[in-house]
Order: structure tokens, then C-alpha cells, then sequence
């Protein structure tokens, strides 16, 4: 008998416990992440009576390639335009939660007598909910559609971001092992370039690359190609020191803004799911029942602090981005519960040695508890709003009713705000870009040329070739903004404008003299004042330079179509999906999306047959229909089945219409399948047919028996296409297509 190694039984006993304690769990209608937590504890080393894994180490490894892969996912559903599109309550309520949690985690810790470093691992594992298991309760309690729902998904993409920044940092105290600001400051100051420079890069290729091969991928390839980028990504940020989960979700993020991104999305979930699955039964065979029992006080204090805690931070930063009360603390309520995350986070600290093994187990326990209490924690929202406001004092009412009340004012952004956000944003942009390309040129360009030309002809070659490369990207720093609109009125609007605005246009210019004195002072001896005069010729001759200019509008040109290519084949031109979901008057409003099923009794009516308006007092603001898009649609325009239709209105109406619109179906009636399958039969007209004499049309064989006329044969011709007027004679053999059943009714004619 050939040798089976271990890893393979190992696989096999995970994914058939996982698969059986799956299949229990969905019937339970409990999320699917407890049921793989809990057949790693069946076949985990702390069950005896049931199989048990033999070499936990491979199935680390497997664990650790299923993080990879599970914020590789995750990365292609954030896209870094959604982030922009959160809207401001999401970016405070998470923020304030987020840092308070991280504090209380710590204090939480701190009372119990931890280490520092399990307080502060800990306060991370409490500041992040879980995004699936919310997910997954608002959609089986059908409240998606809710103003609250919106928000709170908002939060979560926000948090999905931080969580894989604090990954990083808390990967860098634990490396580092001081707090020291400095390093801080240093380790924040280098995430955010590579993540920049990664992101600028990635844009600037990859959707040009998969634009260019489209016609050359087909599903197997774009998997394979797909996964190489991730992994590549991976190796890519280990190389400078960040985790393999931060390369993965950039990656993903990247992926996210090209043409393909749903694709990679349907194709990479199989494997997703199958390494993530791994990974979270890896987290159950980590749980000891003896450890849980000896640590059940902590696990009942954080739990109780991640209940209480997201609850109230939660309301209160929902409150605090100017929302009303209800609707924060149907958000608060919403988010307590810890997640995917939390695991991951523990993972790390165990991986890096910093965290005792007992935070683990604790984690796990917390997490399940809160998990389950989810819905429970979302029903409680509504009775506990009447209660908080029956005995909120009046002066905090008061204060509530101001501080939340009215519409949100779009104030004119001043011309002075525009210039410079656009000028700032310019000059971080390019500046990466020309530091990136000062590192590749010292590291390995100016190498590569002092070996094959030695002495100062070397050099000089090395030093033009860098500042050609970095001509268009010093030119965009000093030139872009120049004429614009806001410079233009700016500079005629007062006379006393014009010095600062020659003072930012001198700044730029200076910058860019830094950047190749900085390459000329590297490689030549001389002095001062002719570095400064050298470098001042070169600039002032990249500003005149036509040919400069071409090529800086053209990077920037093929940078924005990449960005937002995903957008514009979505959709045909002229048509765009409405962006004032965030800046509706009223702040009882909101917009959602339905889909019109496909037996509907609406589909083929009118918007104004319907009477929406009347009915819900809600406003159809949009159609979508397949990759077309009609917006502010007219009382003509008819809906049809899979449409999907976005409308502005308040909780109660959206409700209310989301319930009539699924409500509103053709009654169906049974019917055997196995009978309407079409086939090809024949018949003779003889003597006593009922169609003899009588042409094809006067038959009524496709109107009466629903069947259709395929060919004829009479004697030793066959009629291969016969007319409606092709009249039936003895003996005629007919070659008909239908169903059985109605051909049976047809030769049994009278």
C-alpha cells in the first residue's frame, strides 16, 4: 500500500468536520465562521474521543495563506473610491470608535494585570467588527434597505482600512519592542508612501495590462495571472518590511479599479473560501476548554466591554458626525461584536511571540459570544431609544435636537481651498513618484553604470539619465496649476493675492531644484553656488519644454482613465449613476436600491400607471438596467423584470414599498417539466384527418395545438419549407415540433 502523507489526511479530517458542523450550522441559520471555529475544536488536540490533526505546523502554513487570500477578497470589494464615498458620519463614528476601543481594550487589560504589550494587542482586536457576520444579520433581518444599514456598512469599510494599518504599526512595536514617537512617526510616515507609491504604480499598469490581454484571458488565465499579482504584492511588502496581509489588500484594492475586477472577484471566492475556511478551523484547534474555563471572568468582562462599549462609541460618534439619535444607536447596537479581524490580529501576536497564549482562546470565546448575540443586540436598538429618550434630561434633548437638526449645507468651497488642496495633492503625488525613482536609480541603476563605465564619463551618464527620467514628474510639480480656473480669478480678483501666488509657484520651483541638486551633490564634487545655478537652468528649461509638457499631460491623462475605467465600461456614455446620495435635503431621507423580480405583476407598467409617488411617497430617481442606466426617469418609462431600481425616501416608505414590490408576483402553477420539452414528430393526413383539404394557415395547428410545421412528404417529394398556403392531401406525411402532449391533441383532431 503507497505511503499517504500526512498533510493530505490532515486536509481530509478538516474539511469533512468542517463541511458536516457547516451543514449544521446553516440549518441552525448561524453564521458559517462559528461553525468552522467549531469543528477545529472537534479536531483539534483537546477532543480525544473524535480524530485529531497530526502535524499542526503544515496547517499553519495553509492558515497563513488563507489571511493572505481572505484580505485579498477583501481588498477587491473596498476600492479606494468607495472610501471616498462614505461620507463624512462614517469617517468620525469610525475614527472615535476605533480609538476608543483601542483605549478601553488597553484599560480593560491593564485592570487585569496583562503585559502591556497583551493590552495593547488586545484594545486592536476589540476596535474592529465584523464585516460578514453584519452583513449577513442585516440581510436574513431585512433591514438593508434601513437609513442605518448604509452607515454602518460605511463604517465597516473604514475599519477594514484601519485594521490593516494597525496591523502594520502593531507589527512594528512588536519588532521594534519600544513606543518611542520617533519610530512611530517614522514606521506611519513609510506605510503611507509605499501604500501611495504602490497604489500610483498599480494604477498607472495594471488596468493597461489586462486592457492589453484582454482577448487573451479566459478564466483559467485571469485566476492564475490574479493570484501571481497578489503574491507578488505579498513578497513585495514583506521585502520592506510590512506583513504579507497589507501586500494582499493592496493587491486587491488595485484589481478592485479594473475592468475585470467582478471577474477576479467570482473566480478567486472558491479559493478564498477554501483557505479560509482552513485558517478558521486553525483557530479552533487553538481552543483549550480547560484555559477558557480557568480565564471565564476575563472572557465575561471583555465581552461585556465589547457589547457596552461599541454600543455606546458607536452611538456616540454617529451622534457626533450630526446624525439624529435613533439612528445612531441603531448603528451602536449594530456593530458590537469582534470578528475576522480579532483572530487575525491574535494570530500575529502569537506568530511574533509578543502575546501570551491564554489572549488567544479568550479572544475566540469573546468573539463567538458576541457573534451570536448580534441579532439579538440589533432587535434591542428599537425598545431601547424610547427608553434613552423618556429619561435623556431636556437640556440634552435640547442640545441633541439643535446639534442634529436641519439640512446639510454644501457651503461654496473658495477658490484659494481648491488651488491649494489641488496643489497639495499634486506635490505628495509627484513627490513619491520621485523619491521611488531616486531610490531604484542610487540602488540600481548608478551600480549597474559605474560597473561597465568607471570615473566621471560614468556619472555623467548616470546623472542624466536620472534627471531625464525625473523631468516630467518635476516639471508637473512646478507648472500644473498655473492657469487654471481658480489661479486665473485669483490673480485678477485682488492685487494683493498675487504675491502668495507667485510665492507657491516659487516654493514648487525650489522643490523641484532639491530634487537635482540632491542627484547632482551625489555624484559630483562642486560647489555651492554652481550646484544652485545648475539646478535653476535645469528647471527653468523643463518648464519651456514642449515636448516636457506632452508627456507630463499624457502620464496624468492615462492615470485617471485607469482610475476610473471600471466606471466608465460600466456604463455607456452620458449616463452616469447619481453621486447626491449623501447630500439629500432631508436627513429623514436616504437612498436605496430594489430589484423588480422576474414575475412581477409591475414589469411592462409605467412610473406613472404605478402611481410610486402616491402610493409610498417615494422617488424613482434611476433605472438600471444591465449597463444601461436612465436617470430621472420620466412617468413613461415602463420597468421591466431585473431591473434595478434606486429610490429616495425615508425608512418607513422604503419598507413599505420593498415589502408591496415582492408581494406583487404572478401566481405560478405547477407543472410538469418533464412535459415541456419540445420534440419532433410525424403524422399521415389520411381520409378521416380533420385537416384534409384545409391549408396549412386554415389548420390553425400553430395556433390551436401550439405547434409548428417543419416539412412535408407527398409521394416521392418532400416540401422542406411549406407556405401557410400549402393545402394537406391524403396521404401527406407531416413533420411537425411541439410538445408531446399537444401533438397527441393534434392527431387525435376530430
Amino acid at each position: 500500500m503507497s505511503h499517504l502523507p500526512t498533510l493530505v489526511i490532515d486536509l481530509a479530517l478538516i474539511l469533512v468536520s468542517a463541511g458536516i458542523i457547516t451543514l449544521i450550522f446553516k440549518k441552525l441559520k448561524q453564521p458559517l465562521v462559528l461553525g468552522y471555529i467549531v469543528a477545529g475544536f472537534i479536531a483539534g488536540p483537546h477532543v480525544v474521543f473524535t480524530p485529531t490533526v497530526m502535524d499542526t505546523a503544515n496547517i499553519q502554513t495553509w492558515a497563513d495563506i488563507g489571511v493572505v487570500f481572505l484580505l485579498f477578497a477583501l481588498g477587491l470589494e473596498f476600492s479606494f473610491k468607495k472610501l471616498m464615498k462614505v461620507g463624512g458620519p462614517a469617517v468620525i463614528a469610525a475614527i472615535t470608535i476605533i480609538v476608543g476601543m483601542v483605549i478601553l481594550g488597553m484599560l480593560v487589560g491593564s485592570a487585569m494585570g496583562w503585559k502591556r504589550m497583551d493590552c495593547i494587542f488586545l484594545g486592536g482586536m476589540l476596535a474592529m467588527s465584523s464585516t460578514s457576520i453584519i452583513y449577513k444579520a442585516l440581510e436574513d433581518m431585512g433591514l438593508r434597505t434601513q437609513r442605518f444599514a448604509g452607515l454602518v456598512l460605511g463604517i465597516l469599510v473604514i475599519e477594514d482600512l484601519v485594521a490593516v494599518v494597525l496591523m502594520v504599526l502593531l507589527s512594528t512595536m512588536a519588532v521594534k519592542n519600544n513606543f518611542e514617537g520617533a519610530e512611530m512617526a517614522f514606521s506611519i510616515a513609510k506605510l503611507c508612501f509605499f501604500l501611495m507609491l504602490w497604489f500610483i504604480i498599480g494604477i498607472f499598469i495594471i488596468p493597461t495590462f489586462f486592457k492589453r490581454t484582454r482577448l487573451l484571458m479566459n478564466e483559467e488565465t485571469l485566476l492564475i495571472v490574479s493570484l501571481g499579482l497578489c503574491l507578488l504584492m505579498v513578497v513585495a511588502a514583506t521585502q520592506v518590511g510590512f506583513s504579507s496581509a497589507l501586500g494582499a489588500f493592496v493587491m486587491g484594492s488595485i484589481l478592485a479599479e479594473t475592468m475585470e475586477a467582478e471577474k477576479i472577484g467570482h473566480l478567486v471566492k472558491p479559493v478564498k473560501d477554501l483557505f479560509a475556511a482552513i485558517f478558521f478551523v486553525s483557530v479552533g484547534m487553538m481552543v483549550d476548554p480547560g484555559m477558557i474555563w480557568e480565564y471565564i471572568g476575563p472572557i465575561i468582562l471583555i465581552t461585556f466591554t465589547v457589547l457596552i462599549g461599541q454600543s455606546l462609541l458607536g452611538t456616540f460618534g454617529i451622534v457626533l458626525a450630526g446624525q439624529p439619535l435613533r439612528v445612531a444607536m441603531q448603528c451602536g447596537f449594530c456593530l458590537s461584536q469582534i470578528g475576522e479581524f480579532a483572530f487575525i490580529i491574535a494570530s500575529l501576536g502569537l506568530s511574533l511571540q509578543v502575546t501570551d497564549h491564554f489572549l488567544y482562546p479568550i479572544v475566540v470565546a469573546v468573539s463567538v459570544i458576541t457573534t451570536f448575540l448580534t441579532p439579538y443586540m440589533m432587535r434591542l436598538a428599537e425598545p431601547a431609544y424610547p427608553f434613552v429618550e423618556k429619561h435623556l434630561p431636556v437640556k440634552w434633548k435640547r442640545l441633541l435636537d439643535r446639534y442634529t437638526s436641519g439640512a446639510q449645507v454644501v457651503n461654496h468651497e473658495s477658490n484659494w481651498k481648491r488651488l491649494l488642496v489641488a496643489l497639495g495633492r499634486i506635490v505628495v503625488v509627484y513627490s513619491v513618484i520621485l523619491i521611488a525613482e531616486l531610490i531604484l536609480a542610487f540602488s540600481l541603476l548608478l551600480p549597474f553604470i559605474r560597473t561597465h563605465i568607471p570615473g566621471i564619463w560614468g556619472n555623467i551618464l548616470a546623472a542624466v539619465l536620472i534627471i531625464v527620467c525625473m523631468a516630467p514628474f518635476l516639471r508637473a510639480i512646478v507648472a500644473k496649476k498655473n492657469h487654471s480656473v481658480e489661479f486665473q480669478i485669483l490673480w485678477q480678483d485682488n492685487r494683493f493675492n498675487r504675491g502668495y501666488l507667485v510665492s507657491l509657484i516659487v516654493f514648487r520651483f525650489v522643490l523641484a531644484m532639491l530634487f537635482v541638486m540632491f542627484v547632482i551633490s551625489a555624484l559630483f564634487k562642486i560647489s555651492i553656488g554652481l550646484l544652485i545655478g545648475i539646478a535653476g537652468m535645469a528647471v527653468a528649461g523643463m518648464i519651456y519644454s514642449r515636448y516636457l509638457k506632452k508627456q507630463s499631460i499624457l502620464i496624468e491623462r492615462r492615470f485617471l482613465r485607469n482610475l476610473n475605467i471600471r466606471d466608465i465600461s460600466a456604463r455607456p456614455k452620458g449616463k452616469t449613476i447619481p453621486h447626491f446620495a449623501g447630500n439629500l435635503l432631508s436627513r429623514d431621507l436616504h437612498m436605496a436600491d430594489f430589484t423588480v423580480p422576474a414575475d412581477s405583476r409591475w414589469a411592462g407598467s409605467s412610473l406613472s400607471e404605478l402611481g410610486l409617488k402616491t402610493q409610498f411617497g417615494i422617488q424613482v430617481v434611476a433605472i438600471f438596467r444591465g449597463n444601461y442606466c436612465i436617470n430621472i426617469p420620466g412617468g413613461r418609462e415602463r420597468i421591466f423584470p431585473q431591473d434595478r431600481i434606486q429610490v429616495i425616501g425615508s425608512d418607513e416608505q422604503l419598507l413599505k414599498f420593498g415589502s408591496q414590490l415582492e408581494q406583487q408576483l404572478v401566481p405560478g402553477e405547477d407543472c410538469d417539466l418533464s412535459q415541456s420539452e419540445v420534440n419532433l414528430r410525424q403524422f399521415i393526413v389520411d381520409s378521416n384527418s380533420a385537416f384534409l383539404g384545409k391549408t396549412i394557415k386554415e389548420s390553425g395547428i400553430r395556433e390551436r395545438y401550439k405547434c409548428l410545421i417543419v416539412g412535408m412528404e407527398r409521394g416521392d417529394s418532400s416540401l422542406h419549407d411549406p407556405t401557410a398556403n400549402t393545402r394537406f392531401e391524403e396521404g401527406d406525411l407531416v413533420w411537425i415540433v411541439g410538445e408531446d402532449t399537444n401533438i397527441y391533441k393534434l392527431i387525435h383532431a376530430e
